[in-house]
């Protein structure tokens, strides 16, 4: 079977803030930085046969990152891994959006319809171009609980789950479909005490 270990990218000057960041490019700060090589060296003894990642600046520095502990395996750019678009409200914090848009209508905004075909379309060409084997997949809290969101029907992801910077999630393919095998792990971020959630 081929299984997909997910990591959420590290944080952020804007995660620290709980802002927004959809397809903002936001790069890591220090401390998002630190938990990547945390995570590097939890993963370094697991074998990859490849690193996919979101095009994304603060998912691309964790992956290259992760990598140099996992062997500086190929890098590959998948745009379907992308964050979710926030519209016009990128940059907001979430009492922000709320207090802009109680309606939740918000302009601009991704659908979640097309961000699942999205993930679906990624999780396919992942299965096509590494049949029965381990792949990495650094991208994006929105987008990994839509993941989760899929492969559970909903019991976990979207709306239920807050994924922590540099969290890890393992999914796997069983048959023509995909199963979750944990999520949200960070028991290598223990040094850390707090770690952010937005």
């Amino acid at each position: 079977m081929t299984t997909i270990c997910l990591v959420r990218h590290g944080e952020t000057d804007w995660n620290a803030m709980g802002k927004l960041q959809g397809r903002e490019d936001i790069p890591l700060n220090e401390r998002g930085r630190k938990q990547a090589e945390m995570v590097g060296k939890f993963l370094q003894s697991a074998k990859f046969s490849a690193v996919v990642t979101s095009p994304l600046l603060r998912a691309k520095q964790t992956a290259e990152i992760i990598n140099n502990f996992t062997g500086k395996l190929p890098l590959i750019e998948n745009a379907d891994f992308i964050e979710k678009a926030y519209g016009k409200a990128s940059g907001m914090t979430i009492l922000e959006r709320d207090e802009h848009f109680p309606d939740g209508v918000i302009p601009g905004m991704e659908s979640i319809e097309m961000v699942r075909k999205r993930v679906i379309r990624g999780l396919s060409t992942v299965k096509q171009s590494f049949p029965d084997q381990p792949v990495l997949l650094v991208a994006h809290g929105g987008l990994i609980n839509v993941i989760l969101a899929l492969l559970s029907g909903g019991e976990i992801g979207t709306g239920k789950t807050k994924l922590f910077n540099t969290c890890i999630s393992h999914i796997a393919t069983a048959g023509n479909s995909w199963k979750i095998i944990d999520y949200n792990r960070i028991e290598h971020l223990s040094k850390f005490g707090k770690v952010t959630s937005i």
